[in-house]
């Protein structure tokens, strides 16, 4: 059974992962150091603990005691508690949803094995939002995909950001982060993907039109620029959206909603 310890000082060396919440270059780097990630709010939280991920602490105003409370008695970590004007000053945010929790971070998947018995992948390639990432996540669990590969240079599934926006899809959902990406088409072909580029470029069809009747691995670029030409290169279809006149794209999170709803697999079809 978890400790309730009941604090008042923000500076509290017991406080330390919490803080500075917003600064996400400093947050980046202080995450991966210390192995931990944050999950905010009180489904998330409870999303995070199910799923098997080991909290080293919670932090929570009194008033959202109660509602966590058979989350935290299933495990040892401790749950300090603040008033909520504290919690603010030390995060440097109003947590608006009552509930933190640092939690251990997984070890890195291989992508062979996020690959392995998957049929819809979502590739991702340079996204640097996070808000972008977490809604991606959601999409794709939502409708049935299977797993996602980032980039070296994508936005962290594990970021506060990210996993608030997913509503806690990066926990169900298999990721990894590919290092060597110039061979990702080639790994995605070894392991019997077609690689789906959304693009604007030459060469692509109304993605109404691409055969579902095989694993997909749907490729999308940074929000600034799109696919990079080795991307663009390398895959055997090049897809698009049609849109109304005057209007060249949507917005890459809502994209790929629309992209997983029209390739998805059989499983949501029937």
């Amino acid at each position: 059974m978890a400790q309730i310890v009941r604090l008042d000082d923000p500076s509290d060396p017991r406080l330390h992962d919490y803080t500075e919440l917003r600064d996400v270059s400093l947050r980046r780097r202080l995450e991966t150091e210390r192995g931990l990630f944050i999950a905010e709010g009180e489904k998330v939280v409870r999303r995070a603990v199910e799923s098997g991920h080991a909290p080293r602490s919670f932090l929570m105003a009194p008033r959202w005691i109660d509602g966590l409370g058979d989350v935290i008695d299933g495990t040892d970590a401790p749950c300090y508690v603040l008033e909520e004007s504290v919690i603010e000053h030390l995060t440097g945010f109003h947590v608006h949803r009552g509930a933190l929790a640092a939690l251990e971070r997984p070890p890195a998947r291989p992508a062979a094995t996020v690959l392995a018995g998957a049929r819809r992948v979502v590739v991702l390639e340079d996204l640097v939002d996070h808000t972008n990432v977490g809604a991606i996540f959601r999409s794709a669990a939502a409708l049935g995909w299977d797993a996602v590969l980032l980039s070296p240079r994508c936005a962290d599934p594990l970021y506060r950001r990210s996993i608030k926006v997913s509503m806690g899809a990066v926990f169900r959902l298999p990721w990894a982060r590919v290092d060597d990406w110039a061979s990702t088409p080639e790994l995605l072909a070894d392991a019997g993907f077609t690689a789906v580029a959304m693009t604007l470029g030459e060469g692509a069809v109304p993605i109404d039109e691409v055969d579902t009747d095989r694993p997909l691995a749907l490729v999308v670029g940074s929000e600034g620029h799109g696919l990079t030409r080795h991307w663009e290169s390398a895959s055997p279809v090049r897809a698009t959206i049609p849109m109304a006149e005057d209007i060249d794209s949507l917005n890459v999170a809502a994209s790929v909603a629309v992209a997983c709803w029209q390739l998805r697999g059989p499983s949501l079809r029937t």
